[in-house]
Parts: C-alpha cells; structure tokens; sequence
C-alpha cells in the first residue's frame, strides 16, 4: 500500500488497539512507485500527528515514518529492529507516560471525534508543497506552525475533550477544569462557543454544563474554519 493512504485515524486505531507505537515505511522520497508522491503526504501526516500526540501526553517517538526501498532488506530489518528497541525502552503506552489506562482511552476517543477535522484542516491549512523532507521537518517545528496548531487543533481538541466528558455526565465549571486541566477562563471559553452552537446549554437550577442529546462533536468544526486570512504553507513547486 502507498504510505499516500495512511490517515490519522489508522494511526489512532493502532494506539485505541494497545500499540506500544506505530512504524511506518514508504518508498525514499523521488522515488515513489505510484508517482503520486504519496510519501510527503504520510511524512506531513505523521508530523502532525506527532504534535497531537504529544499535546495530550503521549511520547511522540511512538509514532516513527522511515523510507525503506523494495530491495533494502537489509536496512528494513535494521530499521525494524531499532524501531522495537526503542519501543522497549520507551515501555508500555500510557503506563510510561503516567496515564491509567481510563484517562488514555479518554485522551485518543477525543482526538478520534476530531478526525475528519484535523484531515481537513492538514489539507486546506497546514499541507505545504515542498519535494524536500527538511522543509517539511522545519516547518512543522516553526513558530508558525506552533501557533496555527493552537489556534485550529489544540483549541478544538479541548471542545472534544469537554464534549466527550459532558456525554457522560452533566458538569460544573470547575469539574471540568479540574478532569481536564484546562484554566477556568478556557473551559468557559470553549462552553460558550459550543453552547452557541447548539452542542450544549446550562442549567442554570443545577448550576451545571449538559451535552444535547444527539449532538456529534465532529459538527462543532464546519469548514469555516479552514477559510480566514492563514494561507496554506507553500514551499517551491507542488507536483
């Protein structure tokens, strides 16, 4: 398979499955068998989803992409061996990181509610165009990239994780604040925003926070999102 196929959510589903981490292999960049260059989008998917691992507390050396040619064997059996290593050294997910098993499945359900978000939001807002993996390495460890993560994953994230935790229950404030270790003024932002889009609504006798019954956490990121004045990063030519 063409690594031009890997998702964000086979990642995820590797982890929810009890992966101590996820290895993926594709063809050296400029050489790709599909001439798709299929490679620079699973390089820039894993880069990304090495930063949402990391945002809610997962070692992102969990996550490892290599180029590894058809006729390389040897250096696939190389690669594999110190990807298993290090798996080893890094132990078991979620007990290295100091989250109960509970609290991880809570962490990767959030992030899977986003999904066809963050794909969308890769595409339309974060994708460059480059045929040089140091540019792409580079980029997504810019300040530029730091701050469009913030402001369109990690703050969407946070609804999800609000949302997901009001799904099992009404909530106050603090609680929230509390489960999540998100700020007072945080929780209270991301409320507001979801309860003006119909997700959720106070109780004002209880003095609590409840979901709407039927609501999808998905349908608090409309496409909106992905317009505004942030250009997609370009860097040289796209194929």
């Amino acid at each position: 398979m063409c690594t031009g196929r890997v998702e964000p959510s086979f990642i995820l589903r590797a982890f929810s499955n009890g992966a101590d981490g996820v290895y993926i292999g594709g063809c050296w960049p400029g050489e790709c068998h599909y001439s798709t260059e299929g490679n620079y989008h699973a390089l820039s998917i894993v880069l990304l989803m090495k930063k949402v691992l990391a945002h809610i507390g997962i070692n992102p050396e969990r996550l490892k992409i290599e180029w590894v040619g058809a006729s390389e064997g040897v250096r696939f059996a190389e690669v594999m061996n110190d990807v298993s290593k290090r798996m080893r050294e890094l132990g078991p997910l979620g007990a290295a990181e100091g989250l109960d098993p509970e609290r991880l499945a809570f962490k990767l359900e959030a992030v899977k509610s986003i999904i066809p978000y963050i794909r969308l939001v890769e595409r339309e807002r974060l994708r460059m165009h480059s045929h040089k993996e140091e540019e792409y390495r580079e980029y997504y460890a810019s300040d530029e990239f730091n701050r469009l993560f913030k402001e369109l994953v990690a703050d969407k994230l946070a609804v999800s994780e609000i949302m997901l935790l009001l799904r099992k229950g009404p909530r106050a404030g603090g609680e929230i604040s509390e489960i999540l270790g998100l700020k007072p003024s945080e929780v209270s932002k991301h409320v507001n925003i979801s309860a003006r889009q119909g997700l959720v609504r106070f109780d004002e006798s209880r003095r609590v926070m409840l979901a709407l019954t039927g609501t999808e956490t998905a349908s608090a990121f409309p496409a909106a999102y992905c317009g505004g004045s942030e250009q997609v990063k370009t860097v040289g030519k796209s194929s």
